[in-house]
């Protein structure tokens, strides 16, 4: 009797180690996985609106406005330059971490922009020629031929050297979104502080991780031009 009492308790115990090994596998696999945001995130920065306003703000200078604010963010629209995030956590709440603006998708961007931006210049040149009475052909490519003509080269040579720079510089978009240090993790916020020489620069975002999604917003900064919060919410995916 006593050995049958023995092993029933062996053998209840032995279950309940097993029930919560399986329940403390299940808590670090799964779990603890939206809490561990170890890897390398990739977001889009989108430069519709700025460069938009720019190449806007140039043609009202010129005298050649017959398109909206919107027109010519529709025609720019899609413009955008690949921010890098790379977390490493090494300790329960919290790592390190390094973020950097891709070099060569901001060269991209901006070629993409001044492209945009010379299909609606060309446009606006073949209305002032029709309004001025030529009686020639105004599509894209004799527009384009009429401008390689007056100035020399081709539309989007003449917009990169007239026009300011539609993005802002690589430097300060670095400078915004770029950086090295140390993060931690409490509840659903996300705390970063990255050491620049002198300037030690803190960031408190609130996070969502669903999967390979990783979600960041800052409900307290003001969304100004030039500001990171314009570009609020930040939405990453896992590379």
């Amino acid at each position: 009797m006593k050995k049958i009492m023995k092993n029933a308790i062996f053998t209840i115990l032995f279950s309940v180690l097993i029930i919560l090994a399986l329940f403390l596998a299940y808590l670090f696999l799964y779990a603890s996985n939206d809490r561990n945001l170890s890897g390398k995130w990739t977001a889009d920065l989108d430069m519709t609106g700025q460069a938009a306003v720019t190449a806007l703000g140039w043609l009202q200078d010129m005298e050649a406005v017959s398109v909206s604010l919107q027109d010519m963010e529709a025609r720019m629209q899609g413009l955008t330059v690949k921010l890098d995030l790379t977390l490493e956590q090494t300790a329960r709440s919290g790592g390190t971490f390094v973020s950097t603006v891709q070099q060569e998708s901001y060269a991209a961007c901006s070629q993409a922009a001044y492209e945009a931006f010379a299909a609606v210049f060309r446009e606006l040149v073949a209305d002032r020629l029709r309004m001025a009475g030529y009686t020639g052909n105004t599509d894209a490519e004799a527009v384009e031929a009429l401008v390689v003509q007056t100035f020399g080269m081709p539309t989007v040579s003449y917009l990169m050297t007239c026009v300011p720079d539609l993005l802002p510089p690589l430097e300060d978009l670095q400078t915004q979104y770029g950086g090295s240090g140390t993060y931690e993790t409490a509840e659903d916020i996300l705390t970063r502080q990255s050491d620049s020489g002198s300037l030690i620069r803190t960031r408190t975002e609130r996070f969502i991780r669903k999967d390979t999604t990783l979600i960041l917003t800052e409900e307290t900064a003001s969304a100004t031009p030039g500001n990171l919060a314009g570009h609020y919410p930040m939405i990453y995916t896992l590379e």
